[in-house]
C-alpha cells in the first residue's frame, strides 16, 4: 500500500495566501518615480520654428514616376550649387525617383541626412514628419511636387508671395523662416 503523506501546507488555508500576501508586500515597497511634470509647449523655444528651404522637384520626363530630364539635372545641380553653404540639417523628399534625384547633387555633398514624406494637399504629412524626427528649429530642404508646393508653405503659416506656381516653372526656391511669433516667406529663381 502507498503510504499517503500529508502535511500542513495542505491543509492550512494560511500557507496558500502566504505567497500571495509576499508578492503584495514587496510591490508596495518598491519605489515610486517621481511625477514628471508637464512642460508647456510656449516654454519650447524651437517648436514650430525654422528655417524651409521649399522647391519643386527639377524638369522631369512624363510619366507616373519619371526622372528627370537633362534640363532637370542641371536644374538640381544649379540647387546645390546655391545651398550648398545654407548648413542645411536634413532633406525631406517624396518617394518619387524626380524627387530623390533634385536632391542627390547636394545630399551627395553634404552627406545630410533624408527624410522620405508623403505630399499631401494640406501640408500635414510634412509636419508630422517634422515633428516626428524633431527638426523643429532646424534648416531643412523640403522637395515637393506643385500641386502640394503652396498648401506646405500655408502650413507653416506662411503667406506665399505668388498665387500659384505654373506647370512650368522649376526653378522657383521658397525660403521660410519660421519663428514663434513671425514668418517670413520669400521666393527666388535659381
Amino acid at each position: 500500500m502507498y503510504a499517503v503523506r500529508c502535511t500542513l501546507y495542505d491543509f492550512d488555508p494560511m500557507y496558500r495566501l502566504l505567497p500571495i500576501c509576499l508578492f503584495a508586500l514587496l510591490a508596495a515597497c518598491q519605489e515610486t518615480a517621481p511625477p514628471r511634470e508637464a512642460v508647456p509647449v510656449a516654454e519650447d523655444s524651437t517648436f514650430l520654428t525654422g528655417t524651409f528651404f521649399v522647391v519643386r522637384h527639377a524638369a522631369n520626363y512624363p510619366g507616373f514616376d519619371s526622372t528627370l530630364t537633362p534640363e532637370g539635372q542641371c536644374q538640381a545641380g544649379a540647387l546645390a550649387r546655391l545651398l550648398r553653404d545654407s548648413a542645411i540639417d536634413k532633406i525631406y523628399f517624396t518617394h518619387f525617383k524626380r524627387s530623390i534625384a533634385t536632391a542627390d547633387s547636394l545630399r551627395a555633398a553634404l552627406h545630410t541626412d533624408t527624410v522620405f514624406f508623403n505630399a499631401d494637399s494640406s501640408g500635414e504629412s510634412l509636419l508630422y514628419e517634422l515633428t516626428r524626427h524633431g527638426d523643429w528649429g532646424k534648416r531643412v530642404l523640403v522637395i515637393g511636387h506643385r500641386p502640394a508646393l503652396l498648401p506646405m508653405l500655408r502650413s507653416f503659416k506662411a503667406r506665399p508671395p505668388v498665387d500659384s506656381v505654373p506647370e512650368n516653372v522649376y526653378d522657383e526656391l521658397f525660403t521660410v523662416y519660421k519663428k514663434q511669433d513671425t514668418v517670413l516667406c520669400t521666393v527666388k529663381t535659381y
